[in-house]
């Protein structure tokens, strides 16, 4: 029988100081993955932003006070809306990952487990570690290692360049001797063709003896400056095992401190709770977000969830959209598994993921021949099936028009996205306007409105996507790993502090207009109604109104418009 880590478990419930009087309760818990913050929610963070404001228990740097020292780091807190078991109405609150170097709080909830104590086994083993990475460290900076190491580099290089400089003055020798023999035979008596050949024969074999000396010169060369650095090498990849074997023995320590209890006091660990989902292995920061801390705590508290909910505090990192005092679901990745579990038996909102939100919608054609069909699909429209739904413009044009041969879909525009839509009726249009969208000859026009107001007229936004692996389908913005994106971008007008502009995309990456809008080096500004980097609205203010392309059979330029409808 598992049991819980009992971490400091003083109460951390807290009364509203706003009253609540005549706010009513959810019915059903809120579904952590999306969801619109509970107005008991959004209170009790503004409380606890209250606290962030002006609080003394620690010192962090958020990014939001240039008189703080030391790295910037942004955090994500949460909050829970609680029943105690006096049938008071309160919450509690927690940051995600340890926040001014501890775990140990006035305000914040305990971790799952602290690995932080003084004396703990993770400490313990962390401080080998580290100084696994100084001697590691100390070696590969060893000024005789590092002589050894040019040195063999540079001596390396010679011998290269040395003996293909030897063979290739042998080949050519060996040529010059062919050729003396050659004209011997026709010139010369036999008997001074036989000395001549004798001649030949010795200056072969010296020629092949001084090209085997040069090679075994630098063979024992570099023999010799090898032996000396392999002394050093030696010990760094013994101390990089070793390295190694105790840091995977570390990492499945903590998977299994990490003890996860639900509403039906059923438990389980990090490596249970894993391997029965997709992922298998626990992501590294697993059970360290806000979510499951405030969960834990309640479940041991018997504390009775009302609502929860997550948001940002403090400069927008580097990679992510995060933007100060927004409102986030919780990730998919490290969370997804943990709350499943932790949720289990809890009357939750329905997954709108589950919905299929183009009932009642209809297709608007643009054009139709035979080789190809132009929608325009609305917004909250699937333009290929998905996991959950079904109904998207593929099965809708494969229901209308069910002799049609190939695969249909050139390409696509996001669910949330409305605009115009190529679609292919054969193969050979297929294959050819998929040229043209892989080319980049195919040119496109979107229309947005953002939330604030733009300074600049017009630019170009050039920053690498790639998706963030813990949470899809969000990206990120990556300078290493991220594919090139690109967009060109026009202010058409700016009204209520809003702004509406035309995007150019040169290429098409997944949410590429919607992130370059929306971080902090591109407009630093989110279309309205992005649920997924701004704030969810009635719908996402996104539509491609604009697209010009060359018939695929008739080599005719075509360009089809069709007006945002807002």
């Amino acid at each position: 029988m598992q049991k819980v880590n009992l971490i400091n478990l003083q109460s951390y419930f807290q009364h509203f100081s706003t009253s609540i009087k005549g706010i009513k309760l959810p019915a059903k818990f809120t579904f952590p993955f999306y969801y619109e913050p509970h107005e008991l929610c959004k209170i009790a963070a503004t409380e606890v932003q209250t606290y962030l404001k002006s609080q003394t228990d620690f010192t962090h740097n958020f990014g939001l006070d240039s008189r703080n020292d030391g790295l910037v780091i942004g955090k994500m807190f949460g909050v829970l809306v609680v029943e105690n078991e006096q049938k008071d109405i309160g919450y509690i609150t927690a940051v995600s990952g340890k926040l001014a170097e501890t775990n140990t709080h006035k305000k914040f909830v305990p971790p799952v487990f602290d690995m932080l104590v003084k004396d703990s086994y993770f400490l313990k083993e962390e401080k080998i570690l580290n100084n696994i990475n100084q001697q590691i460290e100390n070696l590969e900076n060893n000024l005789d290692y590092i002589e050894l190491s040019s040195t063999y580099k540079t001596e390396r290089k010679k011998a290269a360049i040395d003996i293909k400089e030897k063979k290739l003055a042998y080949k050519n020798s060996k040529k010059e001797r062919k050729l003396k023999r050659e004209f011997a035979k026709q010139n010369l008596q036999e008997n001074e063709y036989v000395l001549l050949e004798k001649e030949l024969a010795q200056e072969s074999l010296e020629a092949k003896y001084f090209l085997n000396n040069v090679t075994r010169y630098w063979e024992h060369t570099l023999k010799a400056i090898e032996e000396k650095l392999s002394k050093f090498q030696v010990q760094t990849l013994a101390l990089k095992k070793q390295r190694k074997t105790k840091s995977a023995a570390l990492q499945d320590y903590l998977f299994t401190q990490y003890k996860f209890v639900n509403a039906k006091k059923e438990i389980k660990n990090l490596l249970q709770i894993f391997s029965e989902s997709s992922e298998l292995n626990p992501p590294a920061g697993s059970g360290e977000c806000a979510a499951p801390k405030l969960l834990q705590y309640a479940f041991l508290q018997n504390l009775k969830p009302i609502a929860m909910a997550e948001f940002w505090w403090g400069q927008s990192p580097n990679k992510e959209v995060r933007k100060h005092q927004q409102f986030y679901p919780a990730c998919q990745g490290k969370c997804k598994p943990i709350l499943t579990h932790m949720l289990k038996g809890i009357e939750m909102d329905i997954n709108p993921m589950l919905q299929n939100p183009a009932i009642g919608k209809e297709l608007e054609y643009l054009f139709e021949d035979e080789d190809m069909i132009v929608v325009n699909k609305p917004a909250e429209f699937l333009s290929v099936p998905g996991i959950h739904i079904q109904d998207s413009v593929y099965t809708r044009i494969k229901h209308k028009h069910p002799t049609i041969s190939g695969p249909i879909i050139v390409h696509r525009l996001d669910m949330s996205t409305s605009g115009i839509l190529v679609l292919a009726k054969n193969k050979a249009a297929h294959k050819e306007l998929q040229r043209q969208f892989i080319t980049k000859t195919v040119k496109k026009r979107y229309t947005a409105i953002l939330e604030g107001s733009i300074k600049e007229k017009s630019g170009v936004i050039q920053l690498p996507l790639r998706v963030d692996l813990n949470d899809r389908p969000r990206q990120l913005v990556c300078f290493e790993h991220g594919k090139p994106a690109e967009t060109n971008w026009e202010v058409i007008d700016i009204k209520n502090n809003q702004t509406k502009v035309h995007f150019y995309p040169i290429t098409g990456r997944t949410h590429q207009l919607r992130v370059h809008a929306s971080h902090q080096l591109g407009l630093n500004t989110a279309i309205v109604g992005d649920d997924l980097y701004g704030k969810k609205a009635e719908r996402l203010y996104l539509h491609a109104d604009s697209l010009t392309l060359i018939h695929p059979s008739s080599k005719k330029e075509m360009t089809f418009h069709k007006k945002a409808e807002f």
